[in-house]
Formats: structure tokens, C-alpha cells, sequence
């Protein structure tokens, strides 16, 4: 769930995320005097363009429309992720994250805490930080700079993150999937009971967030993706998850997409996942798994790490 060009300015998406497309980045410095990125002029603001910038052709994928048409989505997130405006209303991004320790969360919700790094794991470039999130006009904002009149916001929140380039499972082609080492004890309560509730194997719930973030749940790939499962913003919206760095909500969100996409497949996991990582108009579009190397690369890799937690899972029963 994954691209940028350069790093002029990591977003968060909050009401939607821009399509795979070319398009002009927007700096927008609204009244409180932090500046936002976006896709578009945000009303009320002074903006001006920044630059301009094109896709990757790698994948990315977007939340599943209601609607039965589904467009293709290019691999691996290309672009800049970056918040849109919904019906005119102004969405608030992430300008530069800040790479500094970080700081005491503000009433953030109870979390999990990270699981360490496994090994076998290939370097990856990861940058930890920080952003703030608040309420304001009844929209969610975010911004990796303190905001001001804080009395006159509420409660701002302070969420912790770690940006990763790429999901586990779409870098490192080198990597032997059949000797990484498995992890069947982090999130034990969450994973049982959402695999339970929408009928899915934990083995390939456990295969998906191995694939996706590594059991990172405070994971942010460059498109925007977020925590263990990594839910572009659209899809945690239609699957009623309003915090995707809370572990729990992460989770009962992927699986419930994940249920989707397999009732949506009958049942087939290869393209469950192809759609999971590249988005399912691919799959309908190619009649199968596409033709992408990172994404063909990620379903057998998935399929391999199921087929393992499938085994070490039963053995423990």
C-alpha cells in the first residue's frame, strides 16, 4: 500500500486519497498558519503549486467502491499520497514529518506496542516521527507541526509513526519467504476473534499483516497506507475504522476487507491478495494475478507465509 517523489512532503491521506495520476501538489497555509499539501486549493487558504508530479508503476491500491465499477490501480502506490478535499470541505495533510525523538502521546488510545524487528528482516530505510491530530469544523486534520490555540480545538492527539518505503513483502526480491521467521503470538486476541467473526484463516490474516507491515502496527507507507494491515484511508473508512494506528480497529478492518475481496474471489487466495495489493479492477482487468513484479512477487509470498503459519498454527492445537 506505497510512492513519492522526493520528499517535499509525506502525507497523511484523511478523507481520501488521490488517484494514480499526474497532477500539481498544492502548499495551503490556512489561518492558523500551518501549511497543508494537497491535490487541491483548499478554500480559505493561500496556496500555491510546488510542483508537479506523476505516478510510479508500481502498486497501489484504494478502498473498493460500493459501486460494482472498479478502476485499475497501478502498482504499488505510485505518486504522491496526499489528502483531497470531500464536497469542498478542507482536509488537512502532513507537511515534512519532523525525524526527532519522539514525544509523549496526548491522549492517544491505548495501543500494543511495536514488535521487534524479526530477523531475517533486509534493511529498510525507516523514518520514525511524529504528527498531531485534531478535530476542527468537524473534519479530522493532521499535521507534523504542534498546532496553535490548542485550548480552542479540543484534545489534539500526538501519534507516533514509523515510514516505511514499501510493504515487507513487495521489497527485497532476493528474500527467502520459506525461512523468515514467523510470529504467532503478537495480536493473539485481535486476530482469533476477527478471523472468527468474518470466517477467514487466521493463517491468512497473519500471512497478510507479515506481508504488509511485519506486525508494525505504527507503519506509514509513503502513499499513506497505515499500521499492521496497512488500510489506505478510504478502505478504514468504509470498514468503520477511525484510528488505523490502533491495532485492534486495524486489524478488524483488514480482515473484514479481506473477507471481502476472498467471498468477492470464491474463495481464491492468490487474487484475494493481488487485489489486496493492487487493487481488484487489476485482477478483473487481467483475469488473474497482473503483470506486475512486485505484485506477483507479493501473492507468492503471501501464499507461502499462510502455507507456513497454517502449519505452525495447527501443530499448536
Amino acid at each position: 500500500m506505497k510512492g513519492m517523489a522526493g520528499l517535499v512532503g509525506l502525507a497523511i491521506a484523511t478523507l481520501s486519497v488521490m488517484p494514480a495520476s499526474a497532477g500539481t501538489l498544492y502548499k495551503c497555509i490556512g489561518g492558523d498558519g500551518v501549511p497543508s499539501y494537497g491535490g487541491k486549493r483548499v478554500a480559505g487558504a493561500t496556496c500555491s503549486v510546488v510542483g508537479r508530479y506523476a505516478p510510479e508503476r508500481r502498486a497501489g491500491r484504494a478502498a473498493p467502491a460500493l459501486a460494482p465499477a472498479l478502476a485499475e490501480r497501478a502498482p504499488s502506490r505510485g505518486g504522491i499520497a496526499l489528502a483531497a478535499a470531500q464536497a469542498g470541505a478542507p482536509a488537512t495533510t502532513i507537511s515534512r514529518p519532523p525525524v526527532t525523538a519522539p514525544v509523549a502521546a496526548s491522549a492517544a488510545p491505548t495501543r500494543v506496542a511495536p514488535v521487534p524487528a524479526m530477523a531475517g528482516i533486509a534493511p529498510r530505510r525507516v523514518v520514525s516521527g511524529q504528527v498531531y491530530s485534531y478535530m476542527k469544523d468537524g473534519v479530522r486534520h493532521y499535521t507534523s507541526a504542534r498546532p496553535t490555540q490548542v485550548a480552542s480545538l479540543g484534545t489534539v492527539r500526538t501519534i507516533h509513526y514509523s515510514f516505511i518505503e514499501t510493504c515487507y513483502a513487495c521489497a527485497n526480491p532476493g528474500l527467502n519467504f520459506g525461512a523468515v521467521r514467523l510470529n504467532t503470538t503478537a495480536y493473539q486476541s485481535e486476530i482469533a476473534a476477527a478471523a472468527r467473526e468474518y470466517g477467514v484463516d487466521e493463517a491468512v490474516v497473519r500471512a497478510i499483516i507479515h506481508a504488509e507491515s511485519a506486525y508494525n502496527p505504527m507503519a506509514l507507507s509513503r502513499a499513506g497506507a497505515q499500521g499492521l494491515m496497512q488500510l489506505m484511508p478510504p478502505t478504514a473508512r468504509r470498514f468503520g475504522v477511525s484510528d488505523a494506528f490502533d491495532a485492534a480497529q486495524n486489524i478488524r478492518g483488514g480482515v473484514q476487507y479481506l473477507a471481502w475481496l476472498l467471498k468477492r474471489f470464491n474463495g481464491n487466495l492468490s487474487l484475494a491478495a493481488a487485489g489486496y495489493n493492487a487493487g481488484e479492477g487489476a485482477v478483473d482487468k487481467h483475469g488473474g494475478v497482473p503483470p506486475y513484479s512486485e505484485t506477483q512477487r507479493y501473492v507468492q509470498r503471501v501464499g507461502v507465509l499462510a502455507d507456513r503459519y497454517r502449519g505452525v498454527l495447527a501443530a499448536a492445537h
